[in-house]
């Protein structure tokens, strides 16, 4: 049940087609609040799983696989509402790795970050494939970051909290599943990281197609921003896509935990769902922190950080500045594209 409703592998295809809905019905319910249920479950479930430790493994290998296949189909796809719901069915596979080696707490921490950037970066698709007079086709246009100021900035923020760039949101909370599945299993860890170097590159991938370059648009479309109803949440998002990260950084007991302990926002909600796994993985984590507790270390999170800047450098490389080289990789093999 939760496979299919987080669009997890094989139960993942629905996912890509649902994005032929509204735009504002992607962000909502197709990225940051309907199809992260399944994960939630699990969670709150929590005190069934911990009793199998075949069932939790089965849980993160799930998560693993359909992180890296998911992030490998988006490298090949022009639609960018459809990029973005593989990113989003590779991001859910990252939240259920984190669930199956223990680490509940950075999970739902994941599931509250990507909520922002991810909405963000559905509507401001909605609001290019506005501009594009319903195009969405990435090879169909370019250089629209001079037309599209507004949605252009607050895309790139969202992206760069995608990609795991260094002190916004989606850099804390995949950092805390990657050095959990490292700590469970260093193969986990792997499949972790190469998914983090793909997402960053598929990320700008579509950034550098749509908006660098030559400024171009579909014959007989007029280009123009967007208007200020549908500007005013992209900043919003853009503000959270930068500053979600935090709350899972500066409370002396467990990270993200401290953001959900007894008078924080969300404690009524989730610390029931969390707890279970915190008393399992290690019980003394109140006074520990999130990345003492899931056997933190710097070295990871700096290999981390340089792979996100890496995934961004091929991106730019490859769409910015030598596109050929891509379509001559994708004529070389068509089979592997």
């Amino acid at each position: 049940g939760a496979v299919g409703k987080s669009a997890q592998f094989p139960l993942h295809v629905w996912l890509p087609d649902a994005m032929e809905g509204p735009s504002p019905v992607s962000a909502l319910i197709h990225a940051a609040t309907m199809v992260t249920a399944g994960v939630y479950m699990v969670v709150r479930c929590g005190e069934i799983f911990v009793q199998s430790p075949l069932a939790l493994a089965v849980v993160a290998a799930v998560g693993a696989v359909t992180a890296l296949f998911a992030a490998t189909i988006a490298v090949a796809q022009y639609d960018m509402k459809r990029i973005l719901a593989y990113s989003t069915i590779s991001q859910l596979g990252y939240m259920f790795l984190g669930v199956g080696v223990l680490a509940a707490d950075s999970a739902i921490f994941h599931l509250f970050t990507h909520a922002f950037f991810k909405a963000l970066l559905f509507l401001g698709a909605g609001s290019v494939m506005h501009a594009m007079g319903g195009i969405i086709d990435v090879r169909q246009f370019g250089g629209l970051r001079r037309i599209l100021p507004v949605t252009f900035a607050t895309f790139v923020i969202g992206s760069l909290a995608l990609a795991g760039f260094p002190l916004l949101s989606g850099f804390f909370s995949k950092d805390e599943i990657i050095h959990a599945a490292f700590a469970h299993h260093p193969a986990l860890g792997i499949i972790g990281l190469v998914t983090a170097l793909l997402t960053a590159f598929y990320t700008f991938r579509m950034v550098f197609l749509a908006f660098s370059g030559e400024k171009r648009v579909p014959e007989g479309v007029h280009a123009h921003e967007s208007g200020g109803w549908m500007l005013a949440p992209l900043v919003a998002l853009a503000i959270g896509a930068i500053g979600a990260g935090y709350v899972g950084v500066h409370f002396a007991r467990g990270g993200f935990l401290g953001f959900i302990e007894p008078h924080g926002p969300f404690h009524a909600f989730l610390a029931p769902a969390v707890e279970p796994y915190q008393a399992t993985l290690h019980p003394h984590a109140g006074s520990e922190g999130a990345a003492a507790a899931h056997g933190g270390g710097h070295a990871l999170m700096y290999v981390s950080m340089a792979l996100a800047l890496a995934g961004i450098g091929a991106a730019y490389v490859l769409y910015a500045r030598r596109r050929d080289w891509a379509e001559a990789a994708r004529q070389a093999m068509p089979a592997a594209h």
